[in-house]
């Protein structure tokens, strides 16, 4: 099991209680939660964007898809967009990209996270690699990132409906 050394001495210093689990290869949230058999809503995910060129992370249950129009409003940008894999890459070197853990604050960004997310009271989330994760309460990840809450995702099914 590997997670990022500064990710574990965060989590260790603040001395919050979380575990490190281990899956199978996989490379969406949603493919996590259903190997895993934990609710897609409890599995969280880091969509980082460039808003106008800065870049910011989302935070979202596994069950949503990012609203770009809404993160549009809500950040009063003219442009927002995924940000690419070098973007990522040189941002979070020590993750594997794709896997970066919820925790922008630690890398400077301003972090959002969808209201949806506070029902729960148990989280897990990429550990920086595609096969570990990390399991702790939400209440703690709140504490710890202090994320700003917004209404920016939509459920994967008002899109599949």
């Amino acid at each position: 099991m590997t997670i990022a050394k500064k990710l574990k001495a965060y989590l260790d210093n603040e001395k919050i209680n979380y575990q490190i689990l281990e899956h199978s290869l996989a490379y969406t949230a949603m493919e996590i939660a259903g190997s895993q058999h934990i609710p897609g809503r409890q599995v969280i995910k880091s969509v980082i964007v460039k808003a106008d060129n800065t870049l910011v992370m989302c935070v979202l249950p596994a069950i949503h898809y990012i609203d770009l129009y809404k993160l549009k409003d809500l950040l009063k940008a003219k442009n927002v967009e995924l940000a690419s894999e070098e973007d990522l890459a040189k941002q979070f070197p020590e993750f594997e990209v794709g896997a970066e853990p919820p925790f922008g604050n630690l890398y400077n960004l301003p972090v959002y996270a969808d209201k949806v997310l506070e029902v729960d009271e148990d989280i897990v989330f990429n550990a920086g690699t595609h096969t570990d994760m990390i399991k702790m309460k939400w209440k703690d990840y709140q504490r710890l990132a202090n994320p700003k809450m917004v209404d920016l995702g939509i459920h994967i099914q008002a899109i599949k409906g």
